[in-house]
């Protein structure tokens, strides 16, 4: 699988507002995510553990789906397993200076491991890096989904996916049942999301918020909807007290965008000087 990034990472950034028409293929059908995040990486139960041992549990924000049946909080009918709230967990994206696709540079929502300056990831390679991340756009093509590479090759110049072949690699999809507890997770409490849900779907999520999922995706039993009360307790008190670069420099970015020009060298003042991983630039890809 050939795949040409390079002055794009469309998969990383919500790109929606440079082009005209409708791009969001995530509000289709029945189950509609509460969120208006633009392509949401679902992270598995071994990426959010992983997360969690590097201190980088404020990295992560769950999402949950509005549906037609199901169980209702807030007012809003969310979709639900054994009338309990589903959800998964994806990586956060802050306002960022970005410049993909050879445009001028402007604010837009971008995962929190993406470096501005380079358009790449600061943890590509490492052991943190997400499943789903390292092997897109593979499962797309297993499922005969079209890609990320192909919309931004629709809406933009450039070829970017080289190669369409479906990896023999590719690790198994968990799909159905099986991606229960594993990356598709339950709340096991939904009385206690009064509240939340509303400011999950005004984007006006606490910190509090965000760890109640982290805490429950981290204590879920795989292939159920079983959960470690001990797991949950001790990690939602993790994540609570986190205190990485990623939550530091989210808060900055979010304080300057809209009130400064979108100038991607900001990056290193706001995340490399709090500690993030450099990126190595082009040339040396």
């Amino acid at each position: 699988m050939e795949v040409n990034c390079e002055g794009c990472a469309g998969c990383c950034i919500d790109w929606r507002s440079l082009v005209p028409g409708d791009v969001d293929h995530e509000r289709r059908g029945p189950r509609r995510p509460l969120d208006d995040v633009y392509n949401l990486v679902p992270l598995t139960r071994d990426d959010v553990r992983a997360f969690l041992e590097r201190g980088l549990g404020d990295a992560m924000t769950p999402r949950l789906w509005e549906a037609d049946s199901g169980i209702e909080i807030d007012g809003v009918t969310l979709a639900a397993i054994d009338d309990k709230p589903a959800f998964f967990l994806g990586l956060r994206k802050p306002p960022k200076p970005v410049e993909p696709f050879g445009r001028p540079p402007a604010w837009l929502p971008t995962c929190v491991f993406l470096d501005p300056a380079t358009l790449q990831c600061r943890i590509h390679g490492s052991e943190i890096y997400p499943q789903e991340c390292a092997e897109y756009p593979g499962h797309n093509l297993a499922l005969g989904v079209e890609t990320e590479c192909e919309r931004v090759e629709n809406a933009f110049d450039g070829g970017r996916l080289l190669d369409d072949e479906v990896p023999e690699s590719l690790s198994g999809l968990l799909l159905g049942p099986q991606a229960i507890g594993q990356k598709v997770f339950v709340h096991p409490e939904p009385d206690r999301l009064e509240g939340t849900i509303a400011r999950l779907r005004e984007d006006r999520a606490t910190e509090t918020d965000r760890a109640e999922f982290v805490a429950w995706a981290a204590a879920s039993s795989p292939g159920t909807a079983i959960h470690s009360h001990d797991v949950y307790e001790r990690t939602r008190e993790r994540v609570l007290e986190a205190d990485s670069w990623v939550g530091d420099a989210i808060e900055s970015w979010e304080a300057l965008a809209g009130d400064a020009e979108p100038d991607p060298a900001t990056s290193r003042r706001i995340e490399e000087a709090r500690g993030a991983p450099s990126t190595p630039g082009w040339d040396d890809v």
